[in-house]
């Protein structure tokens, strides 16, 4: 009789197949075969009329967990069942860590195995290390399965007592959560510091100095024996000098005139400082480290990080990808060792082994860093992996091989220069052994900053030298506002504060992404309103649970109970139970929240107020006695809200759009609106015989305020005609749609053929020639002309595939023209055909149901009021923006 072994999923199960004997059987479980109730329509009906049964948790009853098998799950129940049918001896083969032991263990509670059973760990997919993993099974880890279900309780307790306040007080379908609203806070604060920021600004000189040996650059450091200001010196909140400093601000008009003073005085070579410095590579990678680089050289999100790490380690190319450990077992530095020797020769070895010790109280110095799989490492270009995949392996096997390469020495250079009674300083950088910048160099959350294996040498100077100066230059400089999180610093943040684990990062980061709380703008994490509204009513009414300390004392806690060290059920009882415990405080907080206070956003300095509504955010102010309101566009977030816009949108609201101009060919108005969906131009009012205008939205990098009559006629005539395609004689045409301006080839029988413009493509003057040569290029659209993640199935209505797509808004199932968000909580390794077909059928059905777009600010016939366009001069001078 064949020994079954399961592993969560199908992937994983081809790559173990290989190197197990063949009477071994191997089966996916699909992830969790079990969990705690998601909706109404799980819960047994011999339970529906319990109070405690939409929770999840009977809180009487010890915090007894409901754990029900879901219904996409309940075939992959029924198939591992009768495989253990057929099999002597059951192998749990599951991930190393708290999640995998607890999918054992609810596999062995609904198995009900007769035959003897293993646990079977490792934390890489080799040869060697499965023959390993056989010989040395164990028993299931009751505590690490306990670990996990408490976490998992908390934050059932936490999310499903505290989200329906937030519907009831604020909007339907908001969330909260134990990490995901402390992490929300964050950005939100940090959004607050930068709208109360106040700019100060800044003069100094920078002098172009040639001696004969080479030209060199200073910059003025003191002047009459006084530092020179810096924006280090300014008070954010102010925009001025902070209190006490001792320091020479200059402003325009006397940077210029000490410009002109020294320009004729000469210069001398008063004292030069060489510094030695070394320094030592960056530890291997956990998984923390591993989405903060990944997000900051790759660009990639902590979710596709994370799932790109998942398939290399699934195809045994790369370690587990889950792991607070930057410890590395004695074969890795061996082969890392090797590969150092063979690539860069035996002087960028380091002189001895490093071995790196992990910070984080609760990793498990057993498990390893992420690295390359294997007794000797695969080089990046020999493991025909492509895309992200080729791009995250070598991000690995470089910060791994760098690990155990010799330390990088430099000179740190220093030149004080004298001109009157003014100093300038000159500094460089001589490296003067690489090191493990051969291999790898750490990346910076400051895009300013830099790199550290860029040497800014100095021509050889020594003391008493008279450089001559070719250029003296008043630059002006800016205070800048502190920076949005990136996903990279907001990950470093919540892991230096010990919120949360490293592994559930990328999908806390996806939820407040995919719940509304934030904006993905450029790589930044920009909040919106529902995030300022839902963040200030749990600080006045929940401060604790969106209080870093308390949330990283919390975590603390969960460690200590996953350690042996705190009984579950006391921590459990106080934190929900009691006078004080989170149930009551709920009840009790109910009453006491305004609810029209709970949608208020609080922005300073606003003449109207902002209100979270049913459709998104909206202004409120009142005119003449009456009430106006006017919503805001979705994209819109608190940082672009200013006096301006707000003061724009009620006066389009009460007085009608602002008109640019008529039409030279109908004579008919063209308005300037904002809808929900943002700027637009429209063509006519709307009246009884044209309710619906010709609208044209403003393409990127066109604004209302920056609008021509000429781009407004162009934008309204869209799309327009090209031409005929040479060779089919099909109409080619231009326009602009959802995605962006793009060029289409009618195919017949409505099917088209579409291609976006580049960025230096102009959709209003685009000729036919470019539009063929897009058209000849590989199509780059969603869904198609590159790999999906993974093949789900065929569709059972029409056989088709149902496959799993990575999106600009994320994962998404595809099957034939209708896309659907892959839904929440599932995985796209794991989620089922039968889940995959329902996700589609309701896509299908909203679209089905949904009517046409609403707008805001449509004019009516007689509401216009002409636009007046003001020309301001400016004076522009030389300037640099000094972070």
């Amino acid at each position: 009789m064949p020994k079954l072994v399961i592993v969560e999923s199908p992937t994983k199960a081809r790559t173990i197949r290989n190197y197990l004997p063949k009477d071994y059987r191997v089966e996916a479980s699909m992830g969790h075969v079990r969990d705690l109730p998601q909706s109404a329509s799980d819960i047994p009906t011999e339970l529906k009329g319990e109070k405690w049964s939409n929770l999840g948790v009977d809180v009487e009853n010890n915090f007894a967990p409901l754990y029900i098998v879901p219904k996409d799950k309940k075939k992959i129940v029924k198939t591992l069942k009768d495989a253990l049918k057929d099999a002597d001896e059951l192998i749990l083969a599951t991930d190393e860590d708290r999640e995998g032991e607890s999918i054992s263990w609810h596999l062995l509670q609904l198995l009900q195995p007769r035959v003897p059973t293993k646990r079977m760990v490792f934390h890489e997919i080799t040869q060697e290390a499965i023959q390993a993993a056989l010989k040395n099974c164990r028993d299931v880890d009751q505590r690490l399965v306990h670990a996990q279900e408490t976490r998992r309780i908390l934050d059932r307790l936490v999310g499903y007592t505290l989200s329906p306040l937030l519907w009831k007080k604020i909007a339907w379908g908001l969330s909260a959560g134990r990490v995901q609203s402390v992490a929300v806070r964050l950005l939100v604060q940090r959004e607050r510091a930068r709208r109360a920021f106040r700019q100060g600004s800044y003069w100094d000189l920078k002098a172009q100095l040639t001696v004969e040996a080479g030209q060199f650059e200073a910059k003025l450091w003191t002047l009459a024996g006084q530092r020179l200001a810096t924006g280090n010196d300014f008070d954010e909140s102010t925009g001025q000098i902070i209190a006490g400093r001792q320091v020479c601000l200059l402003d325009q008009q006397e940077a210029e005139a000490l410009r002109d003073r020294l320009q004729t005085q000469p210069w001398q070579v008063k004292s030069l400082e060489e510094k030695p410095t070394t320094r030592k590579p960056a530890p291997p990678f956990t998984t923390s480290t591993l989405q903060q680089e990944s997000n900051r050289k790759l660009r990639l999100s902590a979710r596709e990080t994370m799932r790109v790490a998942q398939s290399l380690y699934e195809r045994g190319f790369i370690t587990y990808m889950r792991t607070d450990s930057v410890h590395l077992s004695q074969q890795a530095i061996e082969a890392a060792r090797s590969c150092v020797e063979q690539m860069y020769g035996k002087n960028y070895l380091s002189p001895q082994p490093r071995q790196f010790t992990t910070k984080s109280k609760n990793a498990q110095e057993a498990h390893e860093a992420i690295r390359p799989a294997g007794n000797t490492f695969r080089l990046p270009q020999e493991t025909g992996l492509s895309g992200a995949e080729f791009a995250l392996y070598d991000l690995i096997w470089k910060r791994t091989i760098a690990s155990q390469m010799a330390e990088a020495r430099q000179t740190m250079l220093s030149v004080l220069l004298e001109v009157d009674n003014a100093e300038f300083r000159a500094s460089g950088k001589r490296i003067d052994f690489p090191g493990f910048f051969r291999a790898y160099v750490e990346g910076s959350d400051d895009p300013d900053a830099a790199l550290e294996d860029r040497e800014i040498l100095l021509p050889a100077l020594k003391v008493g030298d008279r450089p001559t100066c070719q250029e003296l230059a008043a630059i002006g400089h800016e205070t800048q506002p502190p920076a949005r999180y990136t996903e990279a610093s907001l990950v470093k943040m919540l892991e230096n504060e010990g919120i949360g684990r490293p592994s559930t990062y990328a999908s806390i980061i996806g939820t407040i992404v995919d719940r509304g709380y934030a904006q993905l703008v450029s790589n930044t994490l920009t909040p919106t309103f529902t995030a300022f509204a839902v963040t200030a009513l749990l600080e006045q009414h929940f401060p604790d649970l969106v209080d870093t300390s308390f949330s990283a004392r919390m975590e603390q806690s969960l460690d200590d109970i996953s350690n042996g060290e705190v009984d579950w059920l006391p921590y459990l009882s106080q934190f929900y139970r009691g006078d004080r415990g989170l149930e009551e405080q709920v009840k009790l907080r109910e009453s006491e929240i305004d609810p029209a206070a709970a949608r208020t956003v609080a922005l300073e300095g606003l003449p109207a107020k902002v209100r979270i509504g049913r459709f998104g955010a909206y202004l409120e102010a009142e005119a003449d006695g009456e009430p106006i309101k006017a919503n805001l566009p979705k994209e819109l977030t608190p940082a672009d809200l200013d006096v301006q816009r707000v003061e724009t949108l009620l006066r389009q609201k009460t007085e009608g759009p602002d008109q640019l101009g008529t039409h030279p060919e109908t004579d008919e108005p063209i308005y300037l609106l904002t809808g929900a969906y943002g700027p637009y131009v429209q063509l006519g009012a709307a009246t009884e015989e044209k309710p619906k205008p010709k609208r044209a939205s403003l393409p990127k990098g066109m604004s209302l305020e920056t609008i021509s009559l000429e781009q407004a006629v162009g934008l309204l005539s869209l799309p327009r005609t090209l031409g005929e395609h040479p060779e089919t004689g099909r109409r080619i045409q231009a326009g602009l749609g959802r995605f962006g301006p793009y060029v289409v080839c009618d195919l017949g029988g409505g099917e088209k053929d579409y291609r976006s413009l580049k960025a230096d493509d102009d959709v209003l003057t685009i000729d036919l020639d470019r539009a063929l040569e897009l058209l000849a290029q590989p199509k780059k659209s969603r869904g198609r002309g590159k790999e999906p993640i993974r093949e789900v199935g065929l569709h059972p209505d029409d056989q088709a595939p149902i496959q799993i797509f990575e999106g600009p808004y994320g994962l998404y199932l595809k099957h034939g023209k209708v896309n659907a968000s892959l839904p929440e909580d599932e995985k796209p390794e794991t989620i089922s055909l039968e889940t995959a077909v329902a996700a589609l059928a309701a896509k299908a059905g909203q679209a089905k149901a949904k009517g046409g777009r609403r707008s805001t600010g449509t004019p009516k016939s007689g509401e216009t009021k002409a636009r007046t366009t003001k020309t301001t001069k400016k004076t522009t001078t030389r300037r640099t923006t000094s972070r």
